[in-house]
């Protein structure tokens, strides 16, 4: 009998230890930073379906300055930087920008179900790239990968990882972009 007490106490103990170290840890802070490209790149055209089955050709988007991110409901840093794009969007709302959110191989009913847990559902447009072609157009290689987009159609910065878009550095790239 005291052997088993002493496994219960002592794996009592280790769980509450591990309780106080999983509350201790904090998720890192997303970083804001973009990288420029050395030489801007003509951004691939696609076509791509949203949840309602409306099409969207990014020739639509021609004289608009573009962020477009390459995300998924699975990814961490993807759910965690969302409501900062959803913040980025309305606050350009009316200007020449926009964002387009490009989801990996998952289906509706999946992104539908991860925009219930979020405070605030996302206003700009979700697309599907259910084959994965517009991201290997792209040369996506980790999720989220972000690109910021000019108004002439040309891949200007870059991304990889989770940011925090509607920071002020950001804000201002997307200015100086929207007033070229």
């Amino acid at each position: 009998m005291p052997k088993i007490i002493t496994l219960i106490i002592t794996t009592l103990c280790l769980q509450l230890t591990a309780l106080s170290l999983h509350a201790e840890w904090q998720e890192p802070e997303l970083g804001y930073q973009l990288t420029p490209l050395a030489k801007p790149v003509e951004a691939p055209g696609f076509t791509l379906m949203d949840m309602d089955d409306y099409k969207y050709d990014f020739s639509e988007y021609s004289g608009q300055v573009v962020l477009l991110n390459f995300w998924a409901t699975w990814c961490p840093p993807c759910r965690r930087e969302m409501p900062s794009m959803e913040r980025l969007y309305q606050q350009n709302n009316g200007k020449n920008f926009t964002v387009l959110a490009i989801n990996q191989m998952e289906d509706a009913d999946t992104v539908f179900s991860f925009f219930g847990v979020l405070e605030t559902h996302p206003t700009f447009n979700i697309l599907f790239d259910t084959d994965s072609k517009v991201s290997q157009s792209y040369n996506v290689r980790g999720l989220p990968t972000t690109y910021l987009i000019d108004k002439q159609g040309r891949v200007r910065y870059r991304a990889v990882g989770g940011r925090e878009f509607d920071h002020p550095e950001v804000q201002k790239i997307i200015d100086a972009l929207m007033q070229e």
